[in-house]
């Protein structure tokens, strides 16, 4: 099934919109009223968009010291970059100036894995005269190094480190930050499947290497097996079907279940549960049970 990332995307920030903005945006934060958050509708922003479908922005009506004001999150899609991004981005805030004649804070957030740089303005000039200059927040996420949020507290830090940028070799590093991450969190078994799923959907490392990551959690901190077992029952997009697809694609499978019964080996010499070691590689425990150790 194909993904939705913008919806991914606007669920994250609907449900921590706060958390969000103090993660990326302090000094902004700093001035806001979120004790006053309002999602403004779709309809709203379609017509803001001329009627453009499938490209829907997030509103959020809040209030700047004290007084009304709107805040523009605009969502690239996650598959590409497009290079009118920055006069839509003016368009955009100037058309919901028009309608609501309150201060707007424009916020872009891209999210593709393209190399190269958005841009944060938009500048319209004459051969003699600027006679416009439209500045807003460019969130590139690529960009970002995962290892300035790899000890934060804030879950969409967590929720987005696989967005970040990483080198290929990093993955198991990143997806081990994220385990530890997780388990300090406090928050309900809602937000947490929210985030994992938004994390498990644009991580790069192969089911082998979460396998083999999530193996060497459990021996670091075997108190924390229950719990990672449990969270990898309610997630039901998990990275072994995505293995099993690469198989597919890669013509591969049979590699792949090489690469289970690796791990699954593995983990019987260091003692493990047969349950978690089913859980971890997909392998019926009948089958580990007659793997040599």
């Amino acid at each position: 099934m194909e993904i939705d990332h913008d919806r991914l995307f606007k669920t994250l920030l609907c449900t921590f919109f706060k958390e969000f903005i103090e993660l990326f945006f302090p000094e902004v934060a700093e001035s806001l009223d979120f004790e006053h958050v309002v999602f403004l509708s779709e309809e709203i922003v379609t017509d803001l968009t001329g009627g453009r479908k499938g490209r829907v922005d997030l509103l959020i009506e809040t209030r700047l010291k004290g007084e009304e004001a709107v805040v523009l999150v605009h969502l690239e899609p996650q598959s590409y970059s497009e290079k009118d991004s920055a006069e839509r981005m003016f368009i955009y805030a100037a058309r919901l100036y028009e309608k609501y004649r309150k201060p707007i804070v424009p916020i872009a957030v891209f999210s593709h894995r393209s190399k190269a740089i958005e841009p944060d303005s938009f500048r319209w000039e004459l051969p003699f005269k600027e006679v416009l200059r439209f500045n807003y927040y460019a969130l590139q996420l690529n960009k970002q190094d995962w290892r300035t949020f790899a000890r934060s507290d804030n879950p969409v830090a967590a929720a987005l480190l696989s967005s970040m940028g990483y080198r290929r070799r990093e993955c198991k590093a990143v997806y081990m930050a994220f385990l530890r991450m997780i388990f300090q969190s406090e928050q309900n078994p809602a937000k947490l499947s929210l985030i994992t799923l938004l994390f498990d959907t644009y991580l790069q490392a192969t089911a082998m290497e979460q396998a083999e990551v999530e193996a060497e959690f459990i021996r670091t901190y075997p108190r924390k097996e229950r719990a990672l077992v449990e969270l990898m029952g309610s997630i039901q997009r998990r990275g072994y079907e995505k293995g099993l697809v690469e198989g597919k694609t890669e013509g591969k499978i049979e590699g792949k279940i090489e690469g289970k019964i690796e791990v699954a080996s593995r983990m019987l010499e260091e003692g493990l549960p047969l349950e978690l070691i089913a859980r971890v590689t997909g392998l019926p425990v009948p089958d580990i049970e007659k793997l040599p150790h």
